[in-house]
C-alpha cells in the first residue's frame, strides 16, 4: 500500500509539471500554445469568428479595434481578380469597395491568382478558416495602415510587379511602384498581426516589416522552400527602424528555409518558443544595432554541410550571425540567447551586455514555455483545416 502511495505521489507531482496553460481538454487533442488555446477550443468558432481578435499576444497587443457592432461582414464568393476594377465577390472587391472596418472570410476553397499587388486597408482583417485559400502572384501590401489581422492563409509563389496602377482601400486608384515578390510587405504599418498562414516559395522575401513599422506579431505560421524568410528593418539607412518592436513566436521554420529568420536591423524582436528545422547560412541574423532575445527556441542543425555564415563567424553550425555592412559596425549589438534548445550541433554566439527583455504591458504578455515542448507547441504551425461544428 505504502509503495502505491509513493507512485501516486510521483505521478502528481510530475503531471503538476506540465504547463496547464498548453494541454488539450480532452485526451488526444493536440498541444495548445498560449495564443491557440484561446479560441481553438470552441467548436462554434463559425458564428463566434471575431473572438480570436481577443486572443493576440505580443507586441501587437488585443485586436479589439477589429471588431464591434460597426465591422462590416464580408464573404468572398469569385476566385477571379481585376487589379483596377474588382467584381463584388472577389477578395479585391472586398478589400477596397467595402467601407470601414471589415471582416472577410471565404465561402469555400478557392485559389486567388493575384493579377497585381493587393492593397490592404486599415481596421481589415482576413480570415481563412472553413476553406484552402491559396494567394499567389500579386500577394499583400500593407502600406502605412493599423489593425491589420492576416490569418489562415496559404500564400505562395508570390512574383515581382511592373509599375502600374491598383484599386486600393475607399475605392481609391492607387499607382505603384515595381514590387519585389515579398509575400507580405509591411511599409510604414502598426498594430499588425499575422497568424496561422503558410507561406512559401515566392521571388523575395515572405515577410517584410520596413520604414517604421512597428508593434507587429508573427505566430503560429509555417515557413518553409525559401531562402530569405522575413526581413525586420528597411536597410542600414533608415534609422527610424530603432522604434521597430516584432514578436516572433510560435512558428515553424521549414524544411529548407536557408537565412532571415529574422534578420534584423535597428528594431527590437523577441523570438520566441519557434522551431527551426536546419538552415543553409543562418537561422537568426541582424545589423545596425540591433536586440533579439531568442527565448526557448528549438534550433535542429542541419545535418551536412559546412555552415560558413560569413567571413569571421565560425564554420560550422552557427545559429547567430552578424552582417556588417561597410557603414555597419556602430554601437552594442544585444543578442542573448535564454533557454534555447540547440540539437544536432547547433551553437549560439551571444553578444553585447545586459539583458534584453521585451518589457510588454499586460495586453501583449503571454507566458513562454520550455523550448523543450517547442515541438508540440508549434505542431499546428501554418493554415489550419478548419470545419464548422467541431474543433480547429
Amino acid at each position: 500500500m505504502a509503495s502505491k502511495f509513493v507512485s501516486l505521489l510521483i505521478f502528481s507531482f510530475l503531471l503538476a509539471m506540465v504547463p496547464k496553460t498548453c494541454l488539450g481538454k480532452k485526451s488526444g487533442l493536440a498541444t495548445f500554445n498560449a495564443i491557440d488555446v484561446c479560441w481553438r477550443r470552441n467548436p462554434n468558432w463559425v458564428n463566434s469568428r471575431e473572438d480570436i481578435a481577443k486572443c493576440s499576444a505580443g507586441f501587437a497587443g488585443k485586436m479589439i479595434n477589429n471588431i464591434g457592432k460597426d465591422v462590416n461582414k464580408y464573404v468572398v464568393t469569385d476566385p477571379s481578380d481585376n487589379a483596377m476594377s474588382p467584381k463584388a465577390g472577389t477578395l479585391r472587391y472586398g478589400m477596397t469597395m467595402v467601407p470601414g472596418k471589415v471582416w472577410i472570410s471565404f465561402q469555400k476553397d478557392m485559389e486567388i491568382k493575384l493579377e497585381r499587388t493587393l492593397v490592404v486597408g486599415s481596421y481589415t482583417t482576413i480570415d481563412g478558416r472553413g476553406a484552402i485559400v491559396h494567394i499567389t502572384n500579386g500577394c499583400l501590401l500593407l502600406y502605412k495602415v493599423t489593425n491589420v489581422i492576416i490569418h489562415g492563409l496559404r500564400i505562395h509563389h508570390c512574383r515581382s510587379q511592373p509599375a502600374s496602377s491598383v484599386m486600393g482601400p475607399g475605392a481609391k486608384l492607387l499607382p505603384m511602384s515595381k514590387m519585389d515578390g515579398d509575400a507580405i510587405r509591411m511599409l510604414g504599418s502598426t498594430k499588425v498581426w499575422i497568424d496561422h498562414n503558410t507561406l512559401y516559395r515566392s521571388e523575395d522575401g515572405l515577410i517584410d516589416v520596413t520604414l517604421g513599422s512597428t508593434n507587429i506579431t508573427i505566430s503560429n505560421n509555417w515557413f518553409r522552400d525559401h531562402n530569405k524568410v522575413m526581413l525586420l528593418g528597411h536597410d542600414d539607412d533608415f534609422k527610424d527602424d530603432k522604434n521597430m518592436k516584432v514578436t516572433v513566436v510560435y512558428n515553424r521554420f521549414g524544411p529548407n528555409c536557408h537565412q532571415r529568420m529574422p534578420r534584423v536591423r535597428h528594431g527590437y524582436a523577441h523570438v520566441a518558443n519557434n522551431l527551426y528545422l536546419g538552415w543553409e547560412v543562418y537561422a537568426i541574423g541582424g545589423s545596425m544595432s540591433p536586440s533579439i532575445k531568442s527565448e526557448s527556441n528549438l534550433f535542429v542543425a542541419p545535418n551536412s554541410g559546412s555552415k560558413q555564415v560569413n567571413s569571421f563567424a565560425p564554420l560550422e553550425w552557427l545559429i547567430l550571425d552578424i552582417h556588417k555592412s561597410s557603414n555597419a559596425g556602430k554601437g552594442i549589438w544585444n543578442f542573448k540567447s535564454v533557454g534555447d534548445v540547440l540539437e544536432n550541433g547547433a551553437s549560439f554566439n551571444e553578444t553585447g551586455s545586459g539583458f534584453v527583455k521585451p518589457n510588454y504591458n499586460n495586453e501583449e504578455r503571454f507566458p513562454v514555455e520550455s523550448g523543450r515542448i517547442v515541438r508540440q507547441l508549434t505542431r499546428s504551425a501554418g493554415a489550419l483545416r478548419c470545419q464548422g461544428g467541431s474543433i480547429c
